[in-house]
């Protein structure tokens, strides 16, 4: 039976135990499978059977687990609504799209305001609901990536005001508070008439209600989120960090009622429970911001897109937005522009900067006939292109989709952070009730034990635990679709990096994948003595691509190609004539040209003329030799192979300095396969293997590693022809173009088609994964250390909660650092 993918932004998460709160409450919901929340990016995403279950049966249920699902609001003015009943039919039309929780249009100020759900629907999608509907949207108030950009960014500011208010009441209840413990109040807070049993004077009997009076707001305000977040934790069958929070302040706090109504004697610690709250405020408002760098990859990616394109429709150029393109319309570019959508150029010349997609830094020249992508810049000159692929079709578009399944996605070692995080609050609080007890009976100091429990709940941090792998998942992830690396899933990131024998499919990866001229050899032809070889390297190719301008051959093909990149002009041909596996013949321009093989030379009784040894060279070089012969004389070989890419031999070179094993496996035959892996540089190679049976090869590298729990096989092909090899590997690396790369079948991906970025995409995994286990290390190496800390008695509680509120902040950071990660071999 079909499942849908459905994937939510989600508000209120604050730990670990949130998101694996909702990961239990949406598993329950029947017809789901592979439901996994990030907590990182936010976001909830699950397939599902939609005869069974429907969207808003999964919103009430994520909401009756205590959280939200971020809504994104368009205005969007409306014209051509006559009257009321259109008002009516259009809310109808756009109620019926999937995520749109309300619409509402008033025919009266000709508006429509939609509440929608930015991951389910975009502006655009509303726009054409409303086109079909009869109507036309006027203009968009910013754009539909936005929507849930603004929705978190509302969250922030709500935390900033929470913030402020806690910062404006918490310091000066510090500071007096501190004051009096230090005996630094002035005069008019001091009870004069009062000496305790070492002369110590007290504060007046109204200043414990002053610290109460700032310590209330800050309690029940700001720290108003912690206890329905606990309260909705608890609701569900689980602690989260929110139940620690609301424990550590609250204890602090209503200790202090008794002592304030003055039904027991003792001290007051409003100003530890307001401390406690404020400092948690402060780190979880900076984690937020640090957390939103995290996804800085996917805004640049979006920022690329154009907002409008110039599209020629009935002679007439117009200016449209760019969600209005239609697949075959007429787009031009001018210089210095942004290519709107994927396309294929029909008219013009140009060079693109394909950088921001493929990581290649040199322009791509563009001429009719070749494909250009959206969202590249145009650099010299203007072309107009015909649109093959708009909206969700693009490659920019599908490009973002990919990396935001990747960063939502969860590695196979977050695995042990979510299984300690399960336990890690009830045992918190096992903990905290201990050392209270324990505390108690040695001391029989009521107040000195519950203090050493209250610093054991607020030092403790599961944040950092559950944002330790996501953060570094999401910059990396993001850090590789910068440089033109595209990973699936976490899980493939993951991989990448335990990888130590890399298997290259030889056609297409290693080499161009078509033949191309290589060489031209003169032999003693009597032109010899009246020009310089150069020239007469120019006039024999000359003569042979204008006798294969009308070949359909690969290898006449490749001849005429090279003639034209020369920029030669060929020449008028007549008596063109195929000799079936031998060559063709020609006149050109008054000239009798025959153009094949060593056989056709030989049955037309003409002598090689010196060049024998060129061609037996050429041949062991795994080149094919193409003989020309102008008017009944030998005058040169041309040689035609299938010659290596730009940067092959260098990616071998990086890959063995890796450490990794290089082997190229083909089905051509072994003399050609040894000669082209000796100029790439490789020294085990599999030839003569079927297409169909790489993948037994690959299955049966991978058995003769069993027992080497590191070991990791990687296949990489051009994802297409590869693909069973592709799915068989560990890790399967489709290299390929842009326009491509959505189509590939392998969970690592190369936007371009430079073999360098293999070991660019190995190195990014293996940064990754140090970042992670760093992670870790801090997040388990932290609450190790400090919990049995506060646990012995040496942090006070305000300290712990410092110290807590800033613990994850240094996970962020730390995975942030990968922004900067350098991937190029030379650089590392």
């Amino acid at each position: 039976m079909p499942t849908r993918q459905l994937t939510l932004p989600i508000t209120g998460m604050t730990c670990a135990n949130c998101a694996a709160t909702i990961e239990r409450n949406l598993k329950k919901l029947p017809g789901t499978q592979n439901v996994n929340v990030n907590l990182a990016s936010e976001r909830a995403t699950l397939e599902y059977d939609p005869a069974t279950l429907a969207l808003p049966e999964v919103i009430a249920r994520i909401e009756k687990a205590g959280y939200g699902v971020a809504v994104g609001e368009a205005i969007l003015p409306i014209r051509r609504l006559s009257d009321d009943n259109d008002a009516q039919r259009l809310e109808r039309a756009l109620a019926k799209l999937e995520g749109v929780q309300s619409a509402s249009v008033s025919y009266a100020t000709e508006k429509a305001v939609v509440r929608y759900i930015p991951t389910l629907v975009s502006q655009a999608d509303l726009r054409r609901a409303i086109h079909a509907a009869g109507f036309e949207a006027v203009t968009v108030e910013g754009d539909a990536e936005d929507a849930e950009r603004l929705a978190r960014e509302k969250e922030i500011a709500h935390q900033r005001h929470l913030l402020i208010v806690g910062l404006l009441l918490t310091a000066p209840l510090f500071a007096l508070s501190m004051a009096r413990d230090f005996g630094l109040l002035p005069a008019f807070l001091l009870d004069v008439g009062h000496a305790g049993h070492a002369g110590a004077v007290k504060a007046v009997w109204w200043f414990d209600w002053l610290l109460f009076a700032l310590a209330t707001p800050v309690q029940f305000y700001v720290g108003r989120q912690y206890y329905v977040g606990a309260y909705k934790a608890l609701r569900n069958g689980a602690a989260n960090m929110d139940v620690l929070i609301a424990l550590g302040s609250s204890a602090a706090y209503f200790y202090s009622l008794p002592a304030l109504f003055g039904w027991v004697s003792g001290h007051v610690y409003f100003e530890t429970a307001a401390v406690i709250i404020t400092l948690i405020v402060l780190g979880k408002f900076l984690e937020a911001r640090a957390k939103g760098q995290t996804s800085e990859a996917i805004k640049k990616l979006m920022g690329l897109r154009p907002k409008t394109a110039r599209v020629r429709r009935d002679g007439l150029e117009a200016d449209v937005p760019v969600d209005e393109v239609r697949v075959g319309d007429l787009v031009s570019v001018r210089p210095g522009e942004r290519v709107p959508v994927d396309g294929v150029v029909v008219e013009g010349k140009s060079t693109v900067d394909e950088s921001m997609l493929t990581g290649e830094p040199m322009p791509v020249e563009k001429r009719p006939g070749l494909p250009v992508i959206g969202g590249t810049i145009n650099k010299q000159g203007a072309f107009t292109f015909e649109a093959t692929k708009v909206g969700k079709d693009t490659a920019l578009a599908q490009i973002i989709r990919l990396v935001e399944e990747a960063q939502g996605s969860k590695a196979p070692i977050q695995k042990l952070a979510d299984r300690v995080s399960a336990i890690f609050v009830p045992i918190v609080i096992a903990i905290a009730a201990i050392t209270a007890l324990v505390w108690y009976l040695l001391s029989s100091d009521f107040t000195t034990a519950l203090m050493h429990a209250i610093a054991v709940l607020v030092i403790a941090c599961p944040c950092a635990l559950g944002l330790a792998t996501p953060t570094a998942i999401m910059v990396g992830a993001g850090r590789g679709a910068e440089s033109g690396l595209l990973f699936k899933s976490a899980e493939a990131l993951q991989r990448a990096g335990a990888v130590n024998v890399i298997v290259l499919d030889k056609t297409g990866t290693i080499t161009k994948g078509r033949p191309t001229v290589t060489d031209i050899e003169i032999g003693d032809w009597r032109l010899r003595a009246e020009s310089p070889t150069s020239n007469l390297q120019s006039r024999l190719l000359q003569l042979a691509a204008s006798a294969e301008k009308h070949s359909e051959h690969p290898l006449g093909e490749a001849i005429v190609a090279a003639a034209t990149e020369r920029g030669l002009t060929l020449e008028p041909v007549a008596g063109f004539t195929v000799l079936a596996g031998k060559g063709l013949s020609a006149q050109v321009n008054g000239h009798a040209v025959l153009v094949g093989n060593a056989r056709l030379m030989e049955e037309q009784g003409l002598a090689l003329n010196g060049l024998s040894d060129a061609v037996g060279r050429l041949q062991a070089e795994a080149k094919t030799p193409v003989l020309v012969a102008v008017d009944g004389e030998v005058a040169g070989v041309i040689a035609v192979a299938d010659s290596l890419k730009d940067g092959s031999a260098e990616a071998v070179a990086e890959l063995r300095a890796l450490g990794l094993r290089v082997i190229m496996l083909t089905g051509d035959n072994r003399a050609t396969a040894e000669a082209i892996a000796r100029a790439a540089g490789i020294d085990e190679v599999i030839a003569e293997v079927l297409p169909g049976d790489k993948a037994r090869v690959v299955k049966e590298l991978q058995q003769s590693a069993v027992g080497n729990r590191q070991s990791a096989i990687a296949m990489v092909g051009d994802g297409i022809n590869d693909a069973p090899a592709l799915a068989q590997a560990d890790v399967g690396i489709a290299i390929g173009t842009g326009t491509d790369v959505a189509m590939a079948a392998a969970p690592v991906m190369l936007m371009s088609g430079d073999l360098r970025g293999v070991p660019r995409a190995i190195r990014l995994s293996r940064r990754v994964m140090r970042t992670i286990k760093q992670n870790l290390f801090w997040a388990f190496f932290y609450n190790v250390l400090l919990i049995p800390a506060a646990a012995l008695g040496f942090l006070q509680p305000v300290l712990a909660a410092a110290a807590m509120a800033f613990s994850s902040i240094f996970v962020v950071t730390n995975s942030l650092r990968l922004h900067r990660a350098r991937l190029d071999f030379s650089r590392s």
